[in-house]
């Protein structure tokens, strides 16, 4: 390693401990892999660090090596004891973590008189339903936002080090304060998760006459609610006041929803629920697009296929000739039957030519 340059550029990162091989850290080690990096595994699962390692994440930890970041990847409550342990045994010049609240381990760190100097707090706004090593993707973090949150005592030279590790897996740096990150995730991640999983639970026992009509929608709306129990009980304790300030709100929301719609024989009653959709259309429309840009409004292509190996390759195929990006794509399979429909998301402008082009290669374009 080099020690001799004061400032971490991306150049100098050249090995990386990751404490905690479940999907995130799995996930940065082979990114750096891909790289070039040096990565070194612990777990306190032998299982695990042997999966990842078998994965091509890296080689196992012994103790001895010193490297220049050490990543931890483990549940918030945790973080500040491993980062303790760490600096203990002088294991990194550098430390971060990539839990999904900042505050916490932040306190928790202080209050173990830990180097806040070495130490940057961070979290990757990436992320599956699945969890483990085995879900682990190096190119899981490409183009997402990865939040360091820098404190009074933080080192430039600790900023860098982090700025260049998220360089490398191809994340985009957004540096912001730890209580501000706190109250915007509970907005935009933990939130929405429990608001998912409560549209789900309604699932549980539902009858089979109604799942067999479940669609798309609910579908999108509960697709997050698959996440591991126990992992999301950790971050929302860790968070709980912020994701309680958000769920609070929504529920005022559906309470009133729900009395408007038992009083729907009123007009009034019902404008207030129109009122409730117009201001969701107006927060999905707030969504950043892709790459972190303006949201845009897609036209949608609906093709109907065959549920057989290289239908979805053929499809991208005529959209390739025809010099169309497809900016998104969903599916949806019809109950029953061996076929689905496949929408496809393109710029307005480009309907019509995708649309002909399909046609002509004997597409079903309903």
């Amino acid at each position: 390693m080099r020690h001799d340059v004061q400032g971490a550029r991306v150049s100098d990162l050249e090995s990386v401990l990751v404490v905690g091989t479940g999907l995130i850290g799995t996930s940065v080690a082979l990114a750096l892999r891909e790289q070039g990096v040096t990565v070194h595994l612990a777990d306190r699962d032998a299982g695990a660090v042997r999966l990842a390692r078998e994965l091509g994440a890296g080689i196992e930890w012994t103790g001895e090596q010193s490297v220049d970041v050490a990543v931890i990847a483990v549940p918030p409550h945790m973080v500040a004891d491993q980062l303790a342990r760490l600096q203990k045994a002088g294991a990194a010049r550098f430390y971060t973590d990539v839990a999904s609240v900042k505050v916490l381990p932040l306190r928790q760190a202080a209050d173990l008189g830990c180097d806040l100097t070495r130490y940057i707090a961070g979290h990757p706004l990436a992320g599956r339903e699945r969890s483990g090593p085995a879900a682990a993707r190096a190119d899981l973090f490409l183009g997402r936002p990865w939040a360091l949150c820098p404190t009074e005592e933080t080192s430039p030279d600790a900023v860098e080090a982090l700025r260049g590790l998220i360089k490398l897996c191809g994340g985009e740096a957004v540096q912001v304060d730890a209580a501000e990150h706190d109250r915007a995730v509970a907005l935009v991640s933990h939130a929405p998760h429990v608001a998912a999983s409560a549209v789900a639970a309604r699932l549980a026992e539902a009858p089979a006459t109604a799942l067999g009509l479940a669609g798309q929608g609910v579908r999108d709306v509960t697709r997050i609610a698959a996440g591991d129990p126990g992992l999301w009980t950790g971050i929302l304790s860790g968070n709980a006041l912020p994701v309680a300030d958000v769920l609070e709100a929504v529920a005022a929301d559906l309470a009133a929803a729900a009395a408007s719609l038992r009083a729907s024989a009123d007009p009034e009653a019902m404008d207030r629920v129109t009122e409730l959709l117009r201001r969701g259309v107006a927060g999905t429309g707030r969504i950043p697009g892709k790459h972190g840009g303006p949201a845009r409004t897609y036209a949608t292509v609906q093709v109907i296929i065959g549920d057989r190996p290289g239908e979805l390759a053929r499809l991208f195929q005529v959209a390739e000739e025809t010099g169309v990006n497809i900016e998104d794509v969903r599916l949806e399979h019809a109950p029953g039957l061996p076929l689905g429909a496949a929408d496809l998301f393109v710029q307005p402008e480009a309907v019509a030519v995708l649309s002909e082009a399909l046609r002509a290669h004997g597409w079903h374009l309903p």
